[in-house]
């Protein structure tokens, strides 16, 4: 099933509203009309509303990077979806490792948030991989098969156009590794497997299952022909355009 390529990009804690909008403008002018690529972007919280003033009517989707599973209530400093989607945003990424690790999100506040932003008619790009001890010990499959079960846990396959998995192995994010294109195929193809156990068949075949890690202008092309690697989930190289773009029309059929 052909499946169009999703290039994200996750800007994390960088670029203010002004470099936001720089930025975003450089995306437009250079990746902003294709049709045959999903490009996103995920600014911080504070750069959102600019970004989505920027990207409003055009073809780059809009992400955040984290979001609330509540839709109001006394959660100090937190944002719920329906106040993303009232800004334009068409995707939360959820669940990312730095997140999971840093911040001690569990699987289970995890899949409150999958829920909640599929709640609110927003798209989830839910985050799964193995740190480096659980691939050296062979423990790949079992860390990832918990965290998307887990994540997808009453989530029912009608939700599949809505879902995109990113498999982000921990020890390839921002540390130069990355997985080579076989590895990374393997554990995305054991991931559609599973997906279909999860969900159904044709929902397995739907979903578009990014990778990260690491990825740049010189890894991408390779890692992208890959064929159940459906796009990218891109960090440091997407804060600056030239990198982005280059990955981006890597991504494009037929290149």
């Amino acid at each position: 099933m052909a499946r169009k390529p999703f290039i994200a990009g996750n800007w994390k804690m960088h670029n203010d509203r002004r470099q936001s909008r720089a930025l975003l403008q450089g995306l437009l002018d250079s990746v902003g009309h294709l049709d045959e690529v999903d490009v996103g972007v995920a600014p911080p919280f504070t750069a959102l509303q600019t970004a989505g003033e920027v990207l409003y009517d055009n073809r780059i989707l809009l992400c955040a990077q984290n979001v609330h599973y509540a839709e109001s209530g006394a959660f100090t400093g937190e944002i719920a979806p329906s106040m993303l989607r009232e800004i334009g945003v068409d995707h939360v990424i959820i669940g990312h490792s730095e997140r999971r690790h840093i911040f001690g999100e569990t699987d289970e506040t995890i899949n409150q948030k999958v829920r909640a932003v599929l709640d609110a008619g927003l798209g989830v790009i839910l985050c799964v991989g193995e740190q480096l001890d659980d691939r050296k010990a062979g423990r790949t499959m079992a860390v990832v098969s918990r965290q998307v079960r887990a994540g997808l846990t009453g989530v029912g396959p009608e939700a599949a156009a809505h879902i995109t998995v990113a498999y982000e192995p921990v020890w390839a994010i921002g540390t130069g590794l990355t997985a080579t294109p076989e590895q990374a195929q393997e554990v995305h193809a054991d991931i559609r497997t599973l997906l279909a156990e999860v969900l159904d068949r044709a929902a397995a075949d739907a979903i578009r299952i990014q990778y990260g890690g690491s990825v740049k202008p010189g890894n991408a092309a390779e890692l992208l022909a890959q064929p159940d690697i459906d796009g990218a989930l891109v960090g440091g190289a997407s804060l600056k355009a030239e990198s982005f773009v280059d990955i981006v029309r890597a991504a494009l059929p037929g290149r």
